[in-house]
């Protein structure tokens, strides 16, 4: 009698299949789009983001190393990679609508997991942007846990309301302009919050914020790839997406989802920001690479993007960002300054690129 051959011993098979430099399998990743059985004849569809043909070989090769004690008299191994990224980028301005059209660029900076020191980043990259000349808004979008007003010292400011009463006015500071959640309620106040309500907040904060005329708004993303992300990716034309990791594997795997968030969405990738890349020894100027080596290098290669800027672990930036005060402004020429600024001067020829890109297409609402 024929064994039959169920799903769900494929799926436990697939679930042995290591992803190529990572430590996770291509189930955990959410891979396998589809898995058909007819008469022990199958069809595996597996979702792969590198377009690198040895890893696409390499995968199908574990593939049918993991499934061949099953007893396939045949099995179809079908592989698809995302978009091109200009392809991409022309999608997400045909499907993206605009709610917040006097603002040129928008920026997210995500990351899969909290800790990663996306905050400081997004904090030290806008407060860079604005010296180099760019009408620059941060908007604080980590609606349970706004770090944001404390690294810039407006823990204890509150938002003015226009002379309309419509519209709030951010607070202001080293040449940016800010609102978050953080300076709407009490300190250390929880926002018990389901989804819903904080798809609103999101709007609220991109609609009714008078933001003016910005060349760009540098949003700080919770962690994570929930109802916020997808709020502002359907909420506005995002021309590029930043992640934020550390060396530590745990954190890449995370980033991993965060960059696949991104190529889900049409979300143009700008890089990789690799944080706490080594701990610099105050006393010997030694770096000691604490979290790892190589794997934020690894997961640039696998969606054909690149690390624009790796910020080793100093205590001088984490006392500044406690302290209110960010390096990028009252540090200009330390180190992690100095590597801001390239970034940020990276970013501005990036979203130039998009806007070139996307010349001629106009968003539409969906």
């Amino acid at each position: 009698m024929q064994k039959i051959i169920t799903k769900e011993q494929v799926l436990e098979s697939l679930k042995k299949v290591i992803y190529p430099n990572f430590e996770k399998d291509i189930v955990h990743f959410g891979f396998v789009s589809d898995i058909q059985i007819n008469n022990n004849v199958g069809y595996i569809k597996i979702m792969i983001p590198s377009g690198n043909e040895e890893v696409i070989a390499e995968v199908k090769r574990r593939v049918l190393e993991e499934t061949k004690h099953l007893g396939f008299t045949n099995l179809d191994i079908e592989t698809h990679t995302p978009n091109t990224q200009k392809q991409s980028r022309q999608q997400a301005a045909q499907q993206t609508k605009n709610i917040a059209p006097h603002i040129k660029h928008f920026v997210m900076v995500s990351s899969g997991k909290g800790g990663v020191g996306k905050s400081t980043s997004s904090v030290n990259l806008a407060i860079s942007l604005a010296k180099s000349g760019k009408k620059v808004g941060l908007l604080d979008a980590d609606i349970y846990g706004p770090n944001i007003p404390r690294m810039l010292g407006l823990e204890d400011m509150r938002p003015q309301v226009s002379q309309d009463g419509k519209k709030l006015i951010p607070l202001e500071k080293f040449g940016i302009k800010m609102i978050s959640m953080g300076v709407l309620y009490g300190r250390g106040e929880s926002l018990v919050w389901r989804g819903p309500l904080v798809m609103r907040a999101i709007t609220q904060l991109l609609q009714d914020v008078d933001w003016g005329e910005l060349d760009m708004l540098i949003m700080d993303m919770p962690p994570g790839t929930g109802d916020a992300q997808l709020t502002i990716a359907q909420s506005v034309p995002v021309g590029a997406g930043i992640n934020v990791t550390t060396p530590q594997m745990v954190a890449v795997d995370d980033g991993f989802r965060a960059l696949d968030m991104f190529s889900k969405c049409q979300i143009p990738i700008f890089g990789i920001i690799e944080n706490m890349s080594g701990f610099l020894c105050p006393s010997c100027n030694t770096i000691y690479d604490i979290f790892g080596k190589g794997n934020a290098k690894n997961l640039a290669s696998e969606f054909g993007t690149e690390i624009v800027a790796k910020i080793p672990l100093e205590p001088k930036i984490v006392e500044s960002s406690d302290a209110g005060k960010p390096i990028s402004f009252y540090m200009p020429d330390s180190h992690a300054s100095k590597v801001y600024m390239a970034c940020a001067a990276r970013l501005i020829d990036f979203l130039e690129t998009v806007k070139a890109d996307n010349k001629g297409i106009q968003p539409t609402n969906v």
